[in-house]
């Protein structure tokens, strides 16, 4: 008998008569002929209400006790729910995620799911009753409750139905489906059919609220086919696979508002800094993105990452303490920044991206501070004044407003996707959460060209990659960083073999602008580690540069995305370090 798995969140069952709601579309998939199990969240504003009257008594609740507080939100729900539905005329049986058998490790308000022994559940499926689960929540081995964090409901959906081998995931949300970008800040945001694992981890570990970026790692690492549809109406919503809703560049489009911006400024320039730098975060349970590090200049280089505002004054006291340890000159920070996002699977295939991005965003005479790129992602840093009309200006240069079809692109069926591993080894991984690491590549046919003491000002980026393209150059890496005295630094990489053309490019453009001239490298070697979970595993950065930094081999440019880290080193160390991180993730090698 097919299973569907359906997620309801606050606003779902923010009271009765909404519960009720969720209740008869539980019943319409049962009598569909589905074996159901519904997930629920606390209703409405429950955590919130819950967490303010921890607040009320002390600034510095334990956190064993806020997730003991905390999960009773959901245990009044699941009863609720199951009430309905008897009073509906089927049966139902509620359980919490203990009842479930949902194991995590013990980091209480942000744990991580080990593993779900599923049969409490298959048992009461059996009986023919519709099982209702607790979300966000689980027990570690000492037997403590334990929370799973911010969208810990989705995560929890999801991992069921992983652990079930569900036919789909239904999230149910008060909005109708995923958006070309937030269609509460754009009205022209359209509706996708479908995007595609990848984009949607992208987009929802940079600041796209309908699904959280845990979930997505497990659909992704699962095959789980997700469908996020309206709590209040019965129509079609978007489904989450793994292929695109089209082949066209750019699928969508996202904003994080609250952001914060730290640079490390004037950091010696030898193996191991950036290594004791990301250990500290990491430490810390801080989830850093944007990892810039640009190359140095006289010995120094400075390395800038951002982290969500409400963990800058934590970072802050992580920085003043490596600082001193690793001979920085200085930390500066910048909040209200906004970072501003474009994602797509057909970048890989197609280029002029960055530059019609950079062009569009120059028009408006806004200013980028930072920018990093992957093969699928561009994401640029902008003030906070400036987010709106960034978003505004990237949504509109890539037309999402419009279908596939009246692109004149081809439209992907769902049908189309398959799991990336439908066999998945989970008797592999010590955890359902763990990092998997799909590949790790060595790239030696690149070179590298640095533009010092850019003048920081709109239309930089733009004109320098136009430029470029005109030439006929293909880019590669980009990476724009903080420079000092109201200087920024860009830097990118191209085949060795039109270096010289992209070198005469640039030197015109420093002549221009009268900025220093190009430094460049010949002969680079750019590392890359690919993978689900790379951002929400706050260790992996560590690991990665402390591997290398064993090695005694010095990284000079980083950039990062959701799913890949890259960084450049010198050639001669190339194989050394592909061999050295081989070595490091072998376990989590798919």
């Amino acid at each position: 008998m097919p299973l569907i798995v359906q997620k309801f969140g606050g606003t779902s069952v923010a009271d009765t008569q909404k519960i009720l709601g969720a209740a008869r579309k539980a019943i319409r998939a049962a009598q569909a002929g589905n074996q159901v199990v519904v997930v629920v969240s606390a209703m409405g504003k429950t955590t919130d209400h819950l967490v303010s009257l921890a607040k009320e008594i002390t600034d510095r609740p334990s956190h064993r006790e806020m997730d003991m507080l905390m999960s009773s939100g959901e245990q009044v729900t699941i009863a609720l729910m199951a009430i309905a539905l008897e009073s509906l005329g089927y049966k139902a049986v509620s359980m919490t995620g203990a009842q479930i058998g949902i194991k995590t490790d013990s980091s209480h308000t942000k744990a991580r799911i080990r593993s779900i022994s599923t049969d409490s559940m298959r048992k009461a499926l059996d009986a023919g009753k519709i099982v209702i689960a607790a979300g966000f929540q689980g027990i570690d081995d000492e037997g403590n409750i334990t929370t799973l964090g911010r969208g810990g409901s989705d995560t929890s959906a999801v991992a069921l139905a992983a652990a079930l081998g569900a036919d789909e995931c239904d999230i149910y949300t008060d909005v109708d489906g995923v958006y070309t970008t937030d269609p509460r800040l754009l009205a022209e945001a359209r509706k996708v059919a479908q995007i595609s694992y990848d984009e949607m981890l992208e987009l929802a570990s940079l600041g796209a609220g309908v699904m959280h970026s845990r979930s997505i790692e497990f659909a992704k690492k699962f095959g789980v086919t997700v469908h996020v549809r309206s709590s209040f109406t019965d129509t079609p919503g978007s489904l989450i696979v793994a292929t695109p809703e089209s082949n066209t560049a750019v699928a969508g489009a996202a904003i994080a508002k609250n952001e914060a911006r730290l640079t490390l400024v004037g950091v010696p320039d030898k193996p191991g800094n950036a290594m004791r730098l990301f250990a500290r975060i990491a430490e810390a349970k801080i989830a850093t993105d944007m990892i810039v590090q640009n190359i140095g200049q006289e010995g120094r280089t400075d390395i800038s990452f951002t982290v969500p505002g409400n963990d800058l004054t934590a970072t802050l006291d992580v920085l003043k303490t490596v600082s001193e340890e690793i001979g920085a000159e200085r930390v500066d920070y910048q909040e209200n920044v906004t970072k501003v996002s474009v994602v797509g699977l057909g970048m890989e295939g197609q280029g002029g991206v960055a530059e019609k991005m950079f062009r569009a965003v120059s028009r408006k005479m806004i200013n980028i501070s930072m920018i990093t790129t992957s093969e699928i992602k561009i994401s640029t840093l902008v003030s906070w004044e400036d987010a709106l009309e960034t978003l505004r200006a990237v949504h509109s240069v890539f037309q999402l407003e419009k279908t596939p079809s009246q692109l004149n692109s081809p439209e992907l069926s769902a049908k189309q996707a398959k799991p990336i591993k439908p066999e998945l080894d989970v008797a592999r991984l010590s955890g359902m959460e763990d990092i998997l690491i799909e590949a790790i590549h060595l790239d030696q046919t690149q070179a590298r060209i640095t533009m010092p003491n850019v003048p920081d000002k709109p239309g930089i980026a733009a004109e320098m990659f136009e430029r470029i393209a005109e030439a006929g150059i293909v880019v590669d890496m980009i990476v724009q960083s903080c420079g000092r005295n109201g200087k920024a630094i860009i830097t990118y990489t191209v085949p060795r073999t039109v270096l010289d053309t992209a070198l005469d490019v640039t030197k015109k453009l420093a002549g221009e602008w009268k900025s220093d001239e190009p430094l460049y490298n010949s002969t680079i070697a750019i590392l890359s580690v690919r993978g689900t979970g790379l951002r929400s595993h706050t260790g992996l950065a560590y690991r990665m540069f402390k591997t290398l930094a064993d090695g005694k081999i010095n990284v000079n440019v980083i950039s990062t995305s959701e799913r890949n880290i890259s960084i450049t080193v010198n050639n001669a160390q190339g194989e050394q370090g592909l061999q050295l991180l081989k070595k490091e993730f072998a376990n989590e090698m798919i």
